[in-house]
């Protein structure tokens, strides 16, 4: 099999014809440079390298390869040789680099033509350079007519008549050094001299720049404004360059549940509490005196109040309406009007689910595309070595704050490296089998306990006297008993979790944090059945939507307390303790700190039917939450000991906030508005069989109203009560998630498929580049060969006879 390498010919040369000595030498010098850098590319770092030396000059082809011979002969640390660094050089991918003037004249052709396809205005008011002359036609097909210089003037001139952006956009684009680029730039900036007065397109063309460059600094301006209006901008750069992404995402976290509230908050405050405190009812009964405990319980002073739902009344809000004492409907004239509160109140807290729902549907998906992004991530150790660093940081300690973020972003890539273990004989797979069980069996057990303590306690309550006004300290026995099996118990299942000893640490905050999810949906599982299947029997006589409002508030004021008590006494004391003991500061439980967010959560979501402004008060507890966190991490723990990636932590706390915490919320409040019977004495649902029947009033009004809003009566029949469009949209759902993985699996195939002709791509150069060695070898043999032949002269005639 014969490899050819064909020598590229002159354009002219069209015809066939032999090649001269001076093209063989050629061709043997670049078979032979390519030959002897195969050669100098397999060698180790520490071997000896064959190098070419400056060819002699030597009688034809035989000289040419006696020189070879003694090159191959005699090796020298050199660099490479002329011949090599001449194909080198000629290479495409170093052509455009090394070619000052093919730049030039490559970005003078692409200027001209973003020239032509612009507008011109009229010669006359134009200089003398924006006008056509014969520098308009294309360097690239005579590159030879003009020298470099020429070409940079010209180039100059031209960018000088585009505009302001296209010039800097070229500038940037060109593959020249930064002191090229600003020369270039300069020599734009100079200003034009004319032979007489500046026109008035001067004094214009000089104002419009100004303008544009203060507009420019304006923006700028307005960026960094915006930039250090972000709360907590520095607070989580700091945080994220000491501790590592792994502690950063539940501050993220919880920054996360902090606009999760807003958004649920403002509609609320827009159409109910706003609505409700222009006209505000006529009160219940005398207020109590405000006494202090009402910040624990929620009561007193409170009760009645935009609070919670037993104040809002039951009619229309254009004019102050109050039912009458024996909780009966408001007059019919106030009941014509407009704003009818019920709806209202059904449909503004329906729709700020709604939104809630979509908006942490499409923050789980953009989570999950960041953390699952398809594609390889082989790259990114070398992109956080040459990539991540800021020139423009000036500041002292800002270049140290992100020296500390690209320290610790390198320990975390690292570190997967050393979870890479070696795998364990079947006896020691079977002991840890029978380890993991037994740690998992007690937390088990533990769960269970902690759930049935809940509910006795529960049933005792129940069993003891009914709730009383004066009696408000005693409602703070369950959520007490509550908070307290929350906060002990996952000390537990930490103390369980160090028998287990997992290798990965990533491992071991997923089972914490699984582990004390099923602690907390199962405790609040269980209060949800004591709120809406116990007590509303046992408070028939009173409103008992204000009770479980004021329960979800006394459970959120406690749980923040008691974790200000676990941040002041548990973190700090065991810091204490640690430092007592010589084994420094003890690391932040990620999981345990994470499951009180949506511990938290959950509780706003499942309070917010009874107490609009339950969001409002997790707002003023988060961000209290923030800064005493913030606090006591700086001050009582460490970075982790083993430091990993947190690349798919934040996708998880969104999912588990999703599916557990608000599908949760979502159908207990589904099944209050449905099934439970309202309150016969307080709240805009009063004297109806269940919350969702003040839409079914509210159209046989519109019905009799007339045939003018006779289409809202068809929308709510057709669009609210009728399935069929529920189990529409959760078909086209169910279709764009499908089409989704789908297209993510494609994306996928190719990328695989496109790494699978790379690879076949670098087997093709390998065999041709063997395949050209075979052919350097058989053309040395072939010139050693005539070498011998020559240095052998054949016997003559003379020789003949005497033999």
């Amino acid at each position: 099999m014969a490899f050819v390498l064909h020598v590229p010919q002159a354009p002219e040369d069209q015809g066939s014809r032999e090649p001269s000595p001076c093209e063989e030498s050629e061709e043997s010098e670049l078979h032979f440079s390519f030959h002897q850098l195969i050669q100098e590319q397999s060698r180790g770092p520490g071997e000896d390298r064959l190098e070419l030396p400056p060819r002699a000059p030597g009688p034809g082809a035989a000289g040419a390869a006696a020189s070879h011979h003694q090159a191959l002969q005699a090796p020298e640390p050199a660099a490479h040789s002329p011949a090599t660094l001449r194909i080198l050089a000629s290479m495409p991918s170093r052509t455009i680099g090394r070619s000052r003037g093919a730049i030039i004249s490559q970005f003078y052709n692409r200027t001209v033509r973003l020239r032509r396809r612009d507008s011109r205005p009229a010669l006359r008011g134009l200089g003398r350079s924006a006008r056509p002359s014969l520098r308009l036609y294309d360097l690239e097909l005579d590159a030879t007519a003009l020298a470099e210089e020429e070409k940079r003037v010209l180039l100059v001139k031209e960018l000088q008549g585009l505009p302001l952006a296209q010039r800097g956009h070229m500038l940037r684009g060109m593959p020249l050094s930064l002191a090229e680029k600003r020369c270039l730039r300069e020599e734009t900036r100079a200003p034009r001299r004319s032979r007489g007065r500046p026109g008035p397109l001067a004094c214009c063309s000089r104002l419009r720049y100004a303008c544009a460059l203060a507009l420019h600094d304006l923006g700028l301006a307005l960026l960094a404004g915006l930039q250090a209006l972000a709360p907590w901008h520095y607070a989580l750069k700091r945080i994220g360059g000491q501790f590592g992404s792994s502690v950063l995402s539940y501050f993220l976290f919880l920054k996360t549940l902090l606009a999760f509230n807003v958004l649920l908050l403002l509609p609320l405050l827009a159409f109910l509490v706003g609505v409700q405190t222009a006209f505000p009812p006529a009160p219940r009964g005398p207020r109590p005196a405000f006494t202090g405990l009402e910040l624990l319980t929620g009561g007193g002073c409170f009760t009645d109040t935009v609070m919670y739902y037993g104040h809002y009344s039951n009619g229309t809000l254009n004019q102050p309406c109050a039912g009458p004492p024996d909780g009966g409907q408001c007059a019919p004239e106030a009941a014509s009007l407009p704003y009818n509160m019920p709806l209202a109140y059904l449909f503004t807290t329906g729709t700020a689910f709604f939104i809630t729902c979509l908006t942490l549907v499409y923050s789980m998906s953009h989570s999950f595309g960041e953390s699952y992004r398809v594609g390889s991530t082989l790259g990114a150790h070398a992109i956080t070595v040459f990539c991540s660093w800021d020139h423009k940081v000036t500041q002292k300690w800002a270049s140290r704050l992100q020296h500390d973020n690209i320290r610790t972003q390198l320990k975390e890539l690292l570190a997967e490296w050393q979870l890479q273990g070696g795998r364990q004989s079947l006896c020691g797979r079977l002991r840890r089998a029978a380890l993991l069980a037994l740690v998992w069996l007690l937390c088990l057990g533990i769960t269970l306990g902690c759930t049935v303590a809940v509910y006795t306690f529960s049933e005792h309550l129940i069993e003891q006297s009914p709730v009383r006004a004066d009696r408000e300290a005693a409602l703070l026995a369950l959520p007490l008993v509550v908070c307290l099996l929350n906060l002990g118990a996952p000390y537990l299942f930490r103390g369980l979790a160090a028998l287990e000893r997992h290798d990965s640490p990533v491992l071991e905050v997923y089972v914490a944090v699984c582990r004390n999810l099923i602690l907390k949906m199962v405790t609040l599982g269980i209060l949800c059945y004591h709120w809406l299947g116990r007590r509303v029997a046992t408070l028939q006589g009173q409103c008992w939507e204000d009770f479980v409002g004021q329960e979800l508030y006394r459970l959120t004021v406690l749980d923040f307390l008691f974790a200000l008590l676990d941040t002041l006494c548990g973190e700090l004391g065991w810091r204490l303790i640690s430092e007592r003991l010589g084994r420094g500061k003890p690391e932040f439980d990620i999981a345990r700190n994470v499951l009180e967010l949506i511990h938290g959560q959950t509780l706003a979501w499942l309070g917010v039917l009874f107490s609009p402004l339950l969001p409002a008060v997790q707002m003023v507890k988060l961000l209290l939450l923030f800064y005493v966190k913030k606090t006591s991490l700086l001050a009582n723990c460490q970075a982790p000991r083993r430091p990993w990636l947190a690349s798919h932590m934040s996708t998880v706390f969104i999912s588990l906030l999703c599916f557990p915490s608000f599908l949760g919320a979502a159908i207990f409040l589904c099944y209050a508005v449905w099934q439970v019977k309202p309150s016969s004495l307080c709240g805009p649902f009063r004297g109806l069989d269940s919350m969702y029947e003040a839409g079914k009033v509210w159209v046989r009004r519109l019905e009799r109203a007339g045939p003018r809003v006779s289409w809202l009566p068809w929308v709510h029949r057709y669009l609210v009560e009728n399935t069929f469009p529920v189990y529409l949209l959760s078909a086209l759902l169910l279709a764009i998630i499908y089409l989704n993985i789908q297209v993510v699996k494609g994306q996928r195939e190719v990328i695989s498929l496109l790494k699978e002709q790379i690879s076949n791509e670098g087997e093709d150069k390998i065999f041709l580049i063997n395949k050209l060695h075979s052919v350097c070898e058989r053309k040395e043999r072939s010139g050693a060969g005539r070498t011998q032949e020559v240095a052998v002269p054949p016997a003559g005639p003379a020789d003949h006879r005497e033999a």
